[in-house]
């Protein structure tokens, strides 16, 4: 019998009493692509398939800045606690029904907590050298008309990838106005990973994301194919937030 896969929705359907690592998400850009789904499915382990919104899987690269890492109850790790990160990612359904991400690579400029990361939750993170520049300066929020800069280049473990992307940030999205497709790509309330052969799955919990309009003013990327992707094709679906804060549970295998 077909399991039924989780509607969509702008809230948490599991909300994460007992958080493991709690993080800010600040000053994201979100930039899709449509994708073949058996070129994503490819990349996932037996059990987990392709998450699929109009017939097409999708993948985007996105950048933002990631603020006050920390354990509940405790502070932040200091300079290791706040960097910027670039992430490609894409979308899948487990064995329950249940939606996630699944993260192709996770670039930071921490090293120490790439390997942290790498070892704990079995993430692909990946040691680079960032930027994040806004045309407004740090000491102001972002407003509709600013633009954002991201640069990244890879360094470890294998320097084979960059990003140069430029949004102008646009106006913001009323919550009742935000599309299914805005809803498919940023209401994820889970990642999905794997230890071996086992699946591994991590509830996240936030509010809901608030979105804007934006336009690409530049890009130019290599980390789509550097997570063995085909490049991508067409105009990108483009969209930027200024961020929300992050309660994420801690890994629980996944049942087959």
């Amino acid at each position: 019998m077909d399991t039924e896969t989780e509607i969509i929705t702008a809230d948490s359907p599991r909300s994460v009493r007992r958080a493991i690592m709690l993080q800010d998400w600040n000053d994201l850009a979100s930039i899709h692509w449509r994708y073949d789904p058996a070129d994503v499915q490819a990349l996932l382990p037996d059990g987990f398939r392709a998450d699929t919104f109009d017939g097409s899987a999708w993948v985007g690269v996105l950048p933002f800045h990631m603020r006050r890492v920390r354990f509940p109850h405790l502070p932040a790790f200091g300079p290791l606690s706040t960097f910027p990160e670039t992430n490609v990612r894409t979308y899948l359904i487990d064995p329950a029904g249940r939606r996630a991400v699944w993260f192709c690579s996770l670039d930071i400029t921490r090293l120490i907590t790439a390997l942290v990361a790498r070892a704990s939750y079995r993430l692909p993170y990946c040691w680079a050298k960032m930027s994040i520049d806004r045309s407004g300066g740090d000491d102001r929020p972002v407003r509709p008309g600013d633009t954002v800069a991201y640069r990244s280049r890879r360094r470890w473990p294998v320097a084979d990838a960059e990003t140069d992307i430029a949004v102008r940030v646009g106006e913001a999205i009323a919550p009742s106005e935000v599309s299914q497709l805005e809803h498919f790509l940023s209401a994820r309330w889970a990642l999905g990973t794997a230890f071996g052969k086992r699946l591994m799955w991590a509830d996240v919990d936030h509010p809901p994301w608030p979105l804007h309009r934006a336009e690409l003013l530049h890009l130019d990327q290599t980390v789509i194919t550097a997570a063995g992707l085909p490049a991508p094709e067409g105009d990108p679906y483009v969209l930027w937030s200024p961020g929300i804060d992050v309660r994420i549970a801690l890994p629980s295998r996944v049942r087959l």
